[in-house]
């Protein structure tokens, strides 16, 4: 190419129009990169109706929003001699050359009032917590628009099927079969025993009315506040995500959609009342004569009562322990890591409580008085289910123990644990049944020599073992004398005086 241009000059025809071509891409290379970045961008789209319009028509704004789901939106604006007549949703998926996009709409309806000239100013609509604008516009609003083609607008045989009519649809209210539900499963307890709370909405499995959840987590914090009783232990279920469950009440199958579980152990005696409290929920009317890709529901909402309910808490039966022990079915697992021991030797004993009560609350058991067995503080674990509507798991207290005489050992000497059984309304303990064999010669010397008395005994190797009061005779009778002296002096003060008088 070099020696192309040697023999040819810079302005000959050809090299003119290879400038002029590379221009002409440099600038189709620029538009296209300034527009991909523009249509990239934008994400969020708002259309605005027809500048014209009949009185028998509607104006609509409509946001979209692409690839993404329209989970919060403001208010839209109001417009001067128009009055809002709803909002609806719609929503739409591509596929071209193997790639999807998706797009989610909503449109807000305006029915004029009367005609004239009216101005929608600038305004923005909140859209997932993001602003976007729209310049506005001038609206015209002439005669009522002639629905045939006579004098009037065409008429488009496909707007009915694209949803594309002027005309306000129409959205009614379909019948629910659904109720909001605080559920109990005790009506009456004992102090300390648990009962389980769930807080549900329930649709039978015919119902036609299609429901949204609105803000569950706000709404159920707002309640809580008035449900949860303040005198009690409580072990919350920990719901995060709404599931749908199949149940079958009275007969008839329902789908429950549980929003909060928890036990509570009220600590006293008394009334736990459960109040009325609300629960809304987006209910949505439907397009009377739906379309295929028009708006074929309106958003609306609905609030649910639940029923009130009343608990009644009772004492627990006389007993020297009565507020101390626990309430619940239990039963003792214990297990030892030998039968068999050596004086002096120490082995592993684990006394564990398991069943259905507050585990969290559960003390060790009580020890025995007994000799020859030495038992350190023990070590604790637990673990605790909460499922099937109810608090289960078990407690563990693992002792180091010896054993300084030789014989057998039954630990239920030396260990007990008394409870409340609500279902049989008895007291009750668990008692070990293990027996350990120690053999050996007796250490129960040695247990005492190397035990710290403390005290005097701590020092009887090191003081004298003479008397010390003869190092302070001659002070203490000093003191002695000094007191008498006085006791007389004053007594004979006291006669002359008298003698005088």
């Amino acid at each position: 190419m070099l020696r192309y241009f040697e023999g040819n000059s810079w302005n000959s025809p050809i090299f003119a129009t290879m400038i002029t071509t590379a221009r002409y891409l440099l600038t189709l290379l620029c538009i296209s990169l300034f527009f991909g970045k523009v249509a990239i961008g934008q994400e969020v789209t708002i259309e605005l109706g027809a500048d014209q319009l009949g009185l028998n028509e509607t104006f609509t704004i409509k946001v979209t929003l692409s690839n993404e789901k329209i989970k919060s939106y403001d208010q839209f604006p109001e417009i001067q001699g128009f009055q809002k007549q709803g909002i609806s949703q719609s929503s739409s998926m591509n596929i071209i050359n193997g790639q999807m996009s998706s797009s989610t709409s909503i449109i807000q309806y305006y029915k004029p009032s009367r005609k004239g000239q009216f101005t929608l100013g600038k305004f923005s609509v909140l859209i997932n917590g993001q602003a976007f604008s729209s310049p506005g516009k001038r609206i015209v609003v002439t005669d009522a628009a002639k629905s045939t083609t006579s004098g009037g607008n065409a008429f488009d045989p496909f707007a009915e099927f694209f949803g594309r009519s002027g005309e306000v649809p129409e959205f009614v209210e379909v019948a629910d079969e659904a109720f909001f539900s605080v559920g109990i499963d005790k009506s009456e307890l004992y102090a300390g025993e648990g009962f389980t709370m769930d807080i549900s909405f329930f649709m039978s499995e015919q119902n036609q009315a299609p429901f949204q959840f609105y803000e569950a987590g706000k709404q159920l914090d707002a309640i809580l506040k008035k449900l949860k009783p303040a005198n009690a232990w409580e072990e919350n279920f920990n719901i995060t995500t709404i599931e749908p469950q199949a149940v079958e009440l009275n007969g008839k199958r329902w789908v429950k959609f549980k929003v909060f579980e928890s036990t509570f152990f009220p600590f006293s005696e008394g009334k736990i009342e459960i109040p009325q409290v609300p629960w809304e929920m987006i209910k949505y009317k439907v397009a009377k004569n739906p379309s295929l890709f028009g708006a074929n529901r309106q958003e609306d909402f609905k609030t649910f009562y639940s029923s009130p309910r009343s608990i009644t808490i009772k004492p627990l039966p006389p007993h020297p322990l009565k507020s101390e022990v626990a309430v619940g079915v239990f039963q003792l697992k214990e297990t030892s890591t030998t039968l068999e021991a050596k004086t002096g030797e120490g082995f592993g004993y684990n006394f564990g409580i398991a069943g259905v009560g507050n585990i969290n609350s559960l003390s060790a058991p009580k020890r025995l008085s007994g000799s020859n067995m030495n038992a350190y503080d023990p070590n604790v674990r637990q673990q605790i289910n909460r499922g099937y509507g109810r608090v289960s798991g078990i407690k563990e207290f693992d002792y180091f123990i010896t054993l300084n005489e030789p014989g057998d050992y039954p630990l239920q000497n030396y260990f007990n644990w008394i409870y409340f059984d609500p279902i049989r309304e008895v007291y009750d303990t668990l008692k070990p049944q293990t027996i350990i064999r120690v053999s050996g010669e007796s250490k129960v010397n040695e247990a005492l020599s190397g035990q710290r008395l403390g005290g005097i005994y701590d020092k009887i190797t090191t003081e004298s073992n003479q008397f010390l009061n003869q190092e302070y005779k001659y002070y203490f009778t000093t003191v002695i004398n000094v007191l008498l002296f006085g006791a007389l002096a004053l007594l004979a003060v006291l006669i002359l005086r008298k003698n005088n008088g």
